[in-house]
């Protein structure tokens, strides 16, 4: 997956002194301390990183962390005081004011908290705006805003007004009028903030929904971990104008840089941000099926190896099914010949790879075998089972 935007050495200071402040931070002080000496605010800092594109990336952060200084320096509706923001291979901060007009068209659509419609137009009208601006005729501009309402669900609403729409489909009108100009990047500040708790997750809904359809290349700003997890490929962590973290959420929950980022994952629910791929061990002992490896021959290693249970996989690693000391002595006993599969133990299903761990959870605690993990094509990836669980879940306490 190649960059789509690229952030080298980033800073923004806001007040009297710029250069001065930036002379302090070379020199180690903090924010609140070159604010003290200088009346000079440091927005952000030292942001180095890059964005894949058709991820979404989201920056978190609390409030004053520079979390929506930095994504509007990525279309310079604020401009960076030193640093690159490269889209495309271009470093847009070298941009004429007309070259960045036509970039922001092109390449950039932005949808903020409030849903800033306009009353006196009707929802296509709204949806059209941004075409509309850049001079698009009028039939073409209609059709295009039709195309990005039918993708939210609102087309059939493109002649109703705002004032007859809800909280959600407003933001949703918000979004087509983002996706009408085709843009590949969307910079979405808080988008979904200011909706209700049940239309804000039907909207993270939507967007993972368009993800999967028609994928764009998001920065998200948010200050809500739910939502971060919910949607995010990769999360920022911002703290005093610095990125002092990024990884999945995966890398961070695990993996915290420090007291700070860990204060924000404290206590999460990580069986919603694992995967059952993430955590599968391969802690079980696998068996090939293979000319020379019968139902005996397995129930002998199991005995060599102290194990109880085994995975039986063919030669290209596909899952055929769990056996048990028990199961295999039973089929010898009862067969001369055994198949492998008098000795599968039935109850046990495999479970996909991709699986939230939540759904897994409630296999595991009401079995007493552990649950095998495959991919998407059958493949073995190994087991879960409670004290794999047990590990996880104790990861945020």
């Amino acid at each position: 997956m190649q960059d789509k935007v690229v952030v080298k050495d980033l800073y923004k200071i806001f007040g009297p002194e710029p250069d001065r402040a930036l002379e302090l931070l070379d020199q180690g002080l903090s924010k609140e301390e070159i604010f003290e000496q200088t009346r000079t605010t440091v927005g952000v800092q030292k942001a180095d990183f890059s964005i894949r594109e058709g991820e979404v990336f989201v920056v978190m952060g609390l409030s004053g962390s520079g979390k929506s200084t930095l994504v509007r320096m990525l279309n310079r509706l604020i401009e960076p005081t030193r640093g690159q923001v490269i889209v495309d291979g271009v470093d847009i901060t070298q941009m004429s004011k007309q070259e960045l007009i036509t970039m922001r068209r092109r390449s950039m659509s932005m949808v903020f908290q409030s849903f800033a419609l306009m009353p006196h137009k009707s929802v296509g009208e709204n949806a059209a705006f941004g075409l509309e601006v850049s001079g698009m005729p009028k039939a073409e501009r209609r059709e295009r805003a039709l195309q990005a309402l039918d993708t939210v669900g609102l087309a059939v609403n493109a002649d109703s007004y705002p004032d007859e729409l809800s909280g959600g489909m407003k933001q949703r009108v918000g979004l087509a009028r983002a996706l009408a100009t085709d843009a590949p990047i969307l910079l979405m500040d808080e988008a979904f903030s200011a909706l209700d708790p049940l239309i804000r997750t039907e909207m993270q809904d939507e967007l993972v929904r368009l993800q999967t359809t028609q994928a764009h290349t998001i920065v998200f700003i948010s200050h809500d971990l739910d939502e971060a997890i919910r949607i995010g490929d990769r999360i920022a962590i911002m703290e005093g104008g610095a990125i002092v973290q990024i990884g999945t959420p995966e890398d961070i929950v695990t993996n915290p840089a420090n007291d700070y980022v860990r204060s924000f994952f404290y206590g999460v629910d990580v069986s919603k941000v694992f995967s059952a791929g993430d955590i599968a061990s391969d802690r079980a002992i696998t068996v090939f099926e293979r000319t020379g490896v019968n139902v005996r021959a397995a129930l002998a290693q199991l005995h060599d190896r102290g194990h109880s249970l085994g995975i039986v996989i063919d030669s290209d690693r596909h899952y055929r099914g769990m056996v048990s000391v028990n199961s295999l002595a039973d089929a010898g006993r009862d067969s001369e010949h055994p198949h492998w599969e008098d000795a599968f133990l039935k109850q046990i299903q495999p479970a996909s790879a991709d699986t939230e761990l939540s759904e897994v959870l409630s296999q595991v605690t009401s079995n007493e075998f552990p649950v095998p993990i495959v991919d998407t094509e059958g493949r073995y990836r190994g087991i879960v089972d409670k004290t794999v669980l047990l590990q996880t879940l104790d990861k945020t306490t």
